[in-house]
C-alpha cells in the first residue's frame, strides 16, 4: 500500500528484455536504500515492483508481460526519470490517499496549460475508466496522489502545484505523454457493493492482475 506521495525521482540505469518480461533497474536518486530488503515494496511510476536485487547503489526489479502491456512501464529505456516511494507502515502519516500500486489503465496528456506558477493538464482516460473519476476526487497519475480539478466527458484535469513540478515528473508532461493512472480504490468497491446488492455484477473492466508485481 502507498500514498501516492513521491519520495525521490529515480532513473533507469537497466532495461533487459527477458522474452516476454523484463528485468528493471534503478538508481534511487535521494531515496535511502539502507532499510530496503528483498522482497520489499517499491512504486515505480505508480506500479507496484517487488525489490528482487539490490547491489548497493540500485535496486532491480522483475516486470511481467502483463504489467508491459497494461502500463507505461514498457516505454522506459536507460536514463527515463522515474518517480518512487516505498510502501508504507503503520508509522507513515497518509499524505495523499490510499493507492495500491496496481495501475488500472493508461491515460494521455491531450493539452497542458500554464497557469501562474501551476501547470493545469487535461487527462484523456479509456472510457471504462471515466466513471470512477470525480470532480474534487483522488486519482493517482504516475504514482503521484492528486485532486481532481474537473471532468470532461472520457477525461479529467488536475492542478499541478510548483512543489508536485519540481518533485515529480509530471512536470516534464507534455501533450501526447502516457501515463499510468490509479483510480480510487473506494469508487471501485462503492461500485462492487452496489452492484451486489442490486443483484447486477458489473463486468471486470479494472481486472489487471499484472498491473502490480506483487502476488
Amino acid at each position: 500500500m502507498f500514498t501516492g506521495i513521491i519520495e525521490a525521482i529515480g532513473k533507469v540505469v537497466l532495461f533487459e528484455n527477458k522474452g516476454a518480461d523484463a528485468r528493471l533497474g534503478i538508481h534511487p536518486g535521494k531515496l535511502d536504500l539502507a532499510e530496503v530488503r528483498l522482497g520489499d515494496s517499491i512504486a515505480v511510476q505508480g506500479v507496484c515492483l517487488t525489490v528482487a536485487e539490490l547491489d548497493g547503489r540500485n535496486f532491480y526489479a522483475d516486470v511481467s508481460a502483463e504489467t508491459l502491456r497494461c502500463t507505461t512501464l514498457g516505454l522506459l529505456k536507460v536514463g527515463s526519470p522515474v518517480n518512487l516511494e516505498r510502501s508504507v507502515t503503520p508509522a507513515t502519516r497518509l499524505g495523499g490517499h490510499l493507492v495500491s500500486g496496481h495501475v488500472d489503465g493508461v491515460g494521455r496528456v491531450v493539452a497542458r496549460t500554464e497557469e501562474g506558477r501551476s501547470v493545469r493538464l487535461h487527462i484523456e482516460v479509456p472510457r471504462e475508466l471515466a466513471k470512477y473519476i470525480a470532480a474534487k476526487g483522488a486519482i493517482c497519475m504516475d504514482g503521484v496522489s492528486l485532486t481532481v480539478n474537473a471532468v470532461n466527458g472520457p477525461g479529467f484535469e488536475v492542478n499541478l502545484v510548483p512543489h508536485t513540478l519540481q518533485e515529480t515528473t509530471l512536470g516534464a508532461l507534455k501533450a501526447g505523454d502516457a501515463v499510468n493512472l490509479e483510480v480510487d480504490m473506494i469508487a471501485r468497491y462503492l461500485e462492487r457493493l452496489v452492484s451486489v446488492a442490486s443483484g447486477v455484477l458489473p463486468p471486470a473492466t479494472l481486472a489487471h492482475p499484472g498491473a502490480s508485481e506483487r502476488s
